[in-house]
């Protein structure tokens, strides 16, 4: 099969190559994947920077979206030719893939492959994030910064599901306007404004009691004063380059909580395994999210979508800044 190929670290070092089709395994499903999520992680894996760090050669790729083609022996959930969505560790830009059952989802006829891909990372981290974690209730005002990138739009859009009223700040008109035509009440480009005067003007000084910040560096410093006594703050990225300091002071005397989320802890990919309830838990989320999405009340956007061999200006497109949503590759081509 076709797969892209990190020989050594660095994109430069990357190539699209034939190699063997992985495995099958007892608890596996093969998928034939139509869709593969491209993202700003993927980079930095390709450059041994993220927390996942996998040792050359391999093929990145963590989300897909595609046709199961063969189940393993002690799987029961799902049989060839249906259509599915599904998280792996490793190996998405690839023709094919074998993924354990426990992370592969029926995917909703009216749901379509590239929208799938931003499930098993993008929209399961907002879900997990403001609803298991920070709590998010009906009326709160939860504060969302990156907000026209895949992150961002998905929580603005998990946000409104949840009930709360949204502020999202971005760089420019376009991204502006994207967050608002994805659900926001309110949108500040930080570019004009102090962000940090908009969210306590709005909220009659009070604050934001949940922001959602993908960003990191100056964003997460200027967040924490405009956050809400017994506010919650969640550091989920750092797009900005520069990972905060916390000043415990500050936690302190506002009674801020500093939630972390790492979504792959919930997939088993940690390096401890969650509960086993928690893969129910999981399951029945994805079933939410999906059922929201082929309601139309998510609507995860595309950017661009490349075939395999464009993988390159797939994720030079990431490193432009210009994205709004996400970026999807095509595998194998998405039937008609």
């Amino acid at each position: 099969m076709k797969a892209v190929v990190c020989r050594q670290f660095g994109l430069d070092q990357t190539e699209l190559a034939e190699i063997d089709s992985p495995s099958m395994r007892p608890n596996g499903v093969r998928i034939r994947v139509h869709s593969a999520g491209v993202s700003f992680a993927n980079l930095l894996v390709l450059e041994g920077k993220h927390q996942n760090r996998w040792e050359p050669p391999f093929t990145p790729g963590t989300e897909v979206a595609g046709v199961v083609l063969e189940c393993g022996e002690a799987t029961s959930l799902f049989k060839p030719g249906d259509r599915v969505v599904a998280g792996v560790r490793i190996g998405g830009f690839a023709e094919e893939v074998v993924v354990p059952e426990s992370t592969v989802f029926a995917l909703p006829d009216a749901v379509d492959y590239d929208a799938a891909v931003q499930f098993p990372t993008i929209y399961a981290t907002a879900y997990g994030a403001l609803k298991w974690r920070a709590n998010l209730a009906d009326g709160e005002t939860l504060l969302v910064h990156g907000a026209a990138g895949g992150s961002g739009l998905a929580a603005i859009e998990i946000g409104k599901m949840l009930g709360a009223r949204v502020i999202a700040t971005a760089g420019d008109a376009a991204k502006l306007d994207a967050a608002q035509r994805h659900g926001a009440d309110i949108t500040i480009n930080y570019r004009d404004e102090n962000f940090r005067d908009v969210v306590l003007r709005e909220t009659s000084q009070r604050g934001a009691d949940v922001i959602f910040d993908p960003v990191g560096g100056d964003t997460f410093n200027e967040s924490l004063r405009c956050i809400a006594p017994d506010g919650r703050i969640i550091p989920m990225g750092f797009a900005g380059g520069t990972i905060p300091q916390i000043p415990a002071n500050l936690v302190l005397v506002k009674n801020v909580t500093v939630i972390g989320i790492y979504w792959g802890y919930y997939m088993g990919w940690g390096k401890q395994a969650p509960p086993p309830t928690m893969a129910d838990q999981v399951r029945k989320a994805f079933k939410e999210m999906l059922e929201w999405a082929a309601a139309g009340k998510l609507r995860p956007e595309t950017y661009a979508s490349f075939p395999l061999e464009r993988f390159r200006d797939a994720l030079s497109a990431i490193t432009e800044r210009k994205v709004i949503g996400r970026v999807a590759l095509h595998p194998t081509p998405i039937p008609d």
